[in-house]
């Protein structure tokens, strides 16, 4: 499905993005994992990857750096030839009721989850074809207490979402974004069993869903399957968001 395609995924060293840069070389894509934190769990998905028969390789940039990013860009067009695929999925959160917020916090999660979107999309613009997927969250449709910061950076990515739709679909680009609800991940461990059955109450589905079902969402936008498809937010959430 993706064969002779170029992938690169941000924060692709756990959770979500491991998931998604793990199914897009399933189905063919040549896969950068991009990390900024463990080059150890990067590798091993690269090794993950080589053992089911793909192609990857790792690439270091902390992506809340502007400058940092257009190199990994230019990097990867000058290795690679092209980008055709660009999964915008690193990011972090500093939780806390606006009133204790530091403001560290808060910028510390705009710079990862939404600057460090715009300063990719903003370096690959200039493709002449191509799929952009951003991975927001269900907190930045429908707010999370708690999550100021993070319902904030994810709001803004689906507003960034829908302007570039606008800009570089006379490119060809498709730029669409995924909207997580609650998934089995690192960053969903430390919640206390209280907490993860209140919010199960909230999911039709009735429980957290998987790295994998993210990943699905993400070939399918990532394919010719959706080439029709542009400026649109897929919640994928167990029901969450209805």
């Amino acid at each position: 499905m993706l064969e002779n395609k170029v992938a690169l995924v941000t924060g692709a060293g756990r959770g979500i993005g491991r998931a998604i840069a793990i199914a897009l070389a399933k189905e063919g894509a040549e896969v950068i994992v991009n990390y900024n934190g463990s080059e150890e769990r990067a590798k091993e998905v690269k090794q993950t990857i080589e053992e089911n028969g793909g192609k990857a390789s790792v690439y270091k940039c902390n992506v809340s750096d502007f400058e940092a990013c257009e190199t990994m860009i230019k990097d990867v067009v000058k290795e690679y030839g092209h980008l055709d695929i660009l999964v915008n999925n690193a990011g972090i959160t500093r939780d806390g009721l606006i009133m204790k917020m530091k403001e560290e916090d808060f910028d510390a999660v705009l710079n990862v989850n939404l600057k460090g979107t715009f300063n990719t999309i903003r370096h690959s613009a200039r493709q002449r074809s191509g799929k952009i997927i951003n991975i927001s969250s269900v907190s930045g449709i429908l707010g999370n207490a708690g999550q100021a910061n993070y319902a904030a950076s994810k709001a803004g990515v689906i507003g960034l979402t829908k302007t570039m739709a606008r800009e570089l679909g006379s490119r060809g680009i498709t730029v669409n974004a995924i909207a997580p609800g609650f998934v089995d991940t690192e960053m969903t461990e430390v919640l206390s069993e209280e907490l993860k059955e209140s919010a199960c109450k909230q999911i039709i589905l009735g429980r957290f869903g998987k790295p994998e079902d993210i990943a699905n969402a993400a070939v399918f936008l990532a394919s010719d399957k959706a080439d029709y498809i542009t400026g649109q937010v897929i919640s994928v959430d167990g029901g969450m968001n209805v």
